[in-house]
């Protein structure tokens, strides 16, 4: 899926910025994978140091969605690795924005997808199941509820309630 640029967004929206409906993610996060933009409805995820329901989620069909994963922040382990990464890619998800760290980069750096972390971690993380899906999640300054549209690319992540035109 083609993604607007998000500085375009930004430009020909600001009544929106203005009243919340578009927000602007905190600038904290690096880009990883093939595809530098993309944008897509959110799947929401909370979990911490945890990643079995990440790999429940990416074993269903993407449909061209964006998962994101509130991982509390943590630096101590990696949420995401290079077979999700593949698998993310295989299912059909535009890409994953991760509130925590990712591993194997050169793998995720091969697949056709995007990738926003907040670092590289080598550590791989617990699996115990626990997490809570498709709920409110609080990142990078701002709420992101499950349903509304993401849209990323290299100066940036909006969050939207509705899809967007320009």
């Amino acid at each position: 899926m083609a993604s607007l640029a998000t500085t375009d967004i930004c430009d020909a929206h600001i009544p929106l910025l203005n009243s919340g409906d578009l927000r602007v993610l905190q600038p904290i996060f690096q880009s990883y994978g093939l595809c530098r933009a993309f944008s897509g409805p959110v799947v929401t995820l909370k979990v911490f140091e945890d990643n079995v329901m990440v790999r429940e989620l990416l074993e269903t069909k993407g449909e061209g969605r964006v998962l994101v994963v509130d991982g509390g922040g943590s630096m101590r382990c990696a949420l995401v690795g290079g077979n999700l990464g593949q698998l993310a890619q295989n299912m059909g998800w535009a890409g994953i924005v991760v509130n925590g760290c990712i591993r194997d980069v050169d793998e995720i750096n091969g697949c056709d997808i995007g990738v926003k972390a907040l670092a590289t971690h080598p550590r791989k993380s617990n699996r115990r199941g626990i997490g809570e899906k498709n709920v409110l999640v609080h990142i990078a300054g701002t709420i992101i509820h499950d349903g509304e549209w993401l849209y990323a690319d290299g100066d940036g992540i909006l969050i939207s309630k509705t899809e967007l035109s320009i």
